[in-house]
């Protein structure tokens, strides 16, 4: 991919319960400059499979995922990280833990972009507020991606509530089940645009169908603006 292009996917890997050699070989045909996770082990002692998972991939994981609701963002080692935090959200008595994780990377050279890794639950009014939540926290920013599994389609309020404020970038495609997709629940939102798939990856559909209940998906997105202005040569007096 040229210097200017990062590739961020999402994947909700079902809590590594699967084949995850067959998650492995898909995340390493897709090649991501950023992978956005949901639904990664989080027991304790779990941070150690799920570095073991990224370092499989040939990523990198900043640790530290407990109580974000087991989602994470792994990273290519050649980007810089600027800063990795997991947050937990607020969810009624009894009902499955949610959160998001927050990454800053950038390419050497270039501003940080910020990803944000989400997973939404089952109530549409949490769903909604959880948005709200996410948004308010990692602000505005010219450089902001939001991807993950939103466990709704598009014609919802926490999707649109998302959209309203970054474009959806990846393609329109069913995300669930991997054995028969038919919902797109699972999207990349990002205010930066996007460029063209020429380097679109060959998925093994067996793969796909063992490694997890969901499809991967993912956006190449130009982060040419956010190069660094190159500094003037001191001439001699």
């Amino acid at each position: 991919m040229s210097r200017a292009t990062l590739r961020v996917a999402t994947w909700n890997v079902h809590d590594l319960k699967d084949d995850v050699a067959a998650a492995v070989r898909v995340v390493r045909a897709v090649d991501p400059d950023v992978l956005c996770l949901q639904e990664v082990p989080r027991r304790p002692f779990s941070g150690r499979r799920v570095a073991g998972f990224a370092q499989r991939c040939g990523l990198t994981f900043a640790g530290r995922h407990r109580g974000s609701g087991g989602t994470t963002v792994l990273t290519r080692p050649s980007l810089d990280l600027h800063d990795s935090r997991h947050e937990g959200l607020p969810v009624a008595p009894l009902q499955r833990e949610r959160g998001y994780a927050v990454a800053q990377v950038a390419l050497p050279g270039h501003r940080p972009l910020t990803v944000a890794s989400i997973h939404l639950g089952l109530d549409p009014v949490e769903r909604e507020q959880h948005v709200r939540q996410v948004l308010s926290d990692v602000g505005p920013s010219e450089a902001l991606v939001v991807a993950g599994d939103l466990n709704e389609l598009s014609t919802g309020r926490a999707w649109s509530l998302l959209q309203a404020r970054l474009p959806q970038v990846s393609p329109e495609r069913p995300t669930f089940s991997s054995r028969h997709p038919r919902m797109v629940i699972d999207a990349v939102f990002a205010s930066l645009p996007m460029v063209p798939d020429d380097r679109a990856p060959v998925l093994d559909p067996a793969d796909l169908v063992r490694a997890s209940d969901h499809l991967p998906v993912w956006a190449d997105l130009d982060v040419s603006r956010l190069a660094r202005a190159a500094r003037a040569p001191v001439r001699p007096g």
